[in-house]
């Protein structure tokens, strides 16, 4: 009890927190134990492991330098205020690829020997698991790359005229005259084309055949078997080309095999689109909220002060009551970017405290948050002039001797990267390294936030403040954030009945005191209350 007190005094925004180490599963504080279902309202961290942390000094990432550097992410005591806290990591693709970024397969059932073996994934599972960290990995099903096995076997049994071979109905192969408007098609061989939507380098399999469905079933049984806890997919939309009703039902039968092999696979999905049509996706499984993200994002325009914190509390809202109307269980996955994306240090500054300000909103929310690796220290990269999403995709800033370099075509320079290391940070009070630590097990200690019933509050005449109620098994915590640039003090019993004791924690620019029913919120600051 004494070192997680000690961890918070030190931070300078413990305000009643009164905790022990928690037991696996369950989250204690003040008089109140709370278990949960712990697999699902994780913090996940994405990895690029190619540009994550290299232990072989060739100057690509791997699983053993991944391996290495769990204590950062987790050392398995939350106690310890050592770590970052996330408890689950999505890998991008660790599969035999002939490319940099992997995503597309030439063997499912493989680790691309760049990044280690078999072995090493097992020894990542156990030792990942030892800390309480739950890995998922990146899945690309909707298409392989033109040298798996299978596209090479269904073009050499063409030109060999053996037109009964099964690789041939494992791909979207058509005539010139079947070929479907709005799709892209490339020669095959004689007069087949094969649909490739990404890439000519990536031909779409054919979901059609209950020959590639059986090697679907048996890719999930093997890692599955090596530890897994579920999946992140790929392009969901693209199964059947932005046909979105056979997607759908193709989806609920994956995951119909998921849960036939483990019930309690943790599975979400990449559909990159307007919120309607993300809300579909739910039925099967959950999605990434990409409404939340990017620079036009809710959060981002929220943080930078666009929107105001009242509009933002109202979108969380309305948007979570679209979702459980299609599927009353699902769960959000809020994030600010991704490997897809310009990273958010570009357009939220972290000398401001406006990316601070963003971690606080979407971390501090219902669901599962993603955090994406360099996030926690403000790393920045984005596309540019170049067009590559290489620069995206950067090496991770640890600022010791990690010999890991940029991936190959990026372009972004060094000296654009103004935000510091992992090194640089560790001892700063006030770096963002530190505020996502702070932010993140302020999280864990009010379970109420990720798992609860929402009741929104509106404050009117206010931009830069709002909040929310949240209810989780009988124990209610109030969410405020302050955007603005001023210390706001406000008398929470105009707004809601609900009594306040004590302020739980706060993340910030500023502080925050709660003298009765009178709240103070300083400026660019966040705060939980009981």
């Amino acid at each position: 009890m004494k070192k997680i007190l000690l961890f918070f005094v030190l931070l300078g925004f413990i305000t009643g927190l009164v905790s022990c180490k928690p037991k696996e599963h369950e989250v204690v504080f003040d008089d109140l134990t709370i278990n949960y279902q712990d697999d699902l309202y994780r913090v996940y961290y994405e990895i690029f492991v190619g540009a994550f942390s290299d232990s072989n000094k060739d100057g690509i990432g791997d699983l053993r330098g991944l391996i290495n550097r769990l204590d950062y992410l987790n050392d398995g005591d939350f106690s310890s205020g050592k770590s970052l806290g996330v408890t689950g990591l999505w890998l991008m693709p660790i599969m035999k690829s002939p490319s940099y970024h992997k995503y597309d397969v030439r063997d499912y059932k493989s680790v691309d020997p760049v990044y280690g073996t078999i072995e090493d994934f097992k020894e990542l599972t156990e030792k990942a698991s030892e800390r309480g960290i739950n890995i998922i990995i990146d899945l690309v099903l909707n298409h392989t790359s033109v040298y798996h096995d299978w596209f090479r076997a269904a073009r050499t049994a063409y030109k060999e005229g053996n037109f009964d071979s099964p690789y041939l109905e494992y791909y979207s192969l058509k005539t010139a005259d079947e070929r479907i408007p709005g799709r892209t098609y490339y020669p095959f061989e004689g007069d087949l084309y094969y649909e490739g939507n990404f890439s000519d380098q990536m031909p779409e399999l054919n979901m059609d055949s209950d020959l590639v469905r059986q090697e679907i079933i048996s890719i999930l049984e093997f890692w599955f078997d090596l530890g897994v806890s579920g999946f992140r997919l790929d392009a969901t939309k693209y199964v059947y080309f932005n046909e979105h009703g056979k997607n759908v039902a193709f989806w609920n039968w994956f995951m119909d095999e998921v849960k036939k092999i483990k019930p309690d696979a943790y599975v979400v999905g990449e559909t990159w689109s307007p919120d309607i049509q993300i809300a579909t996706y739910y039925e099967s499984f959950s999605n990434f909220d990409f409404g939340m993200a990017q620079s036009e994002g809710m959060v981002s325009l929220t943080a930078n002060g666009i929107e105001s914190v009242n509009s933002f509390v109202q979108y969380l809202g309305s948007y979570r009551n679209l979702i459980t109307s299609v599927n009353p269980e699902a769960i959000l996955q809020p994030f600010i970017s991704n490997h897809d994306m310009n990273r958010a240090a570009g357009y939220l500054s972290v000398p401001d405290g406006r990316m601070q300000m963003a971690a606080n909103l979407y971390i501090w929310t219902y669901g599962t948050p993603f955090l994406y690796y360099g996030e926690e220290i403000g790393m920045k990269g984005s596309r540019g002039t170049e067009n590559t999403d290489a620069n995206r995709r950067l090496a991770m800033l640890w600022g010791d001797k990690d010999s890991v370099k940029d991936p190959v075509g990026s372009s972004y320079s060094i000296d654009r990267q103004t935000n510091g290391t992992v090194r640089s940070q560790l001892a700063d009070e006030q770096s963002i390294y530190n505020h996502y630590k702070r932010v993140i097990l302020l999280r864990e200690a009010n379970p109420e936030i990720a798992r609860g019933t929402y009741t929104i509050l509106n404050f009117d005449g206010y931009s830069t403040f709002g909040g929310f109620l949240s209810t989780y098994q009988g124990s209610t915590v109030g969410v405020f954030h302050n955007t603005g640039m001023t210390e706001i003090q406000i008398d929470l019993s105009l707004y809601t009945n609900h009594p306040f004791v004590v302020v739980r924690g706060y993340a910030g620019q500023s502080t925050a005191s709660l003298n009765g029913n009178v709240l103070t919120v300083g400026p660019l600051t966040s705060v939980i209350i009981k």
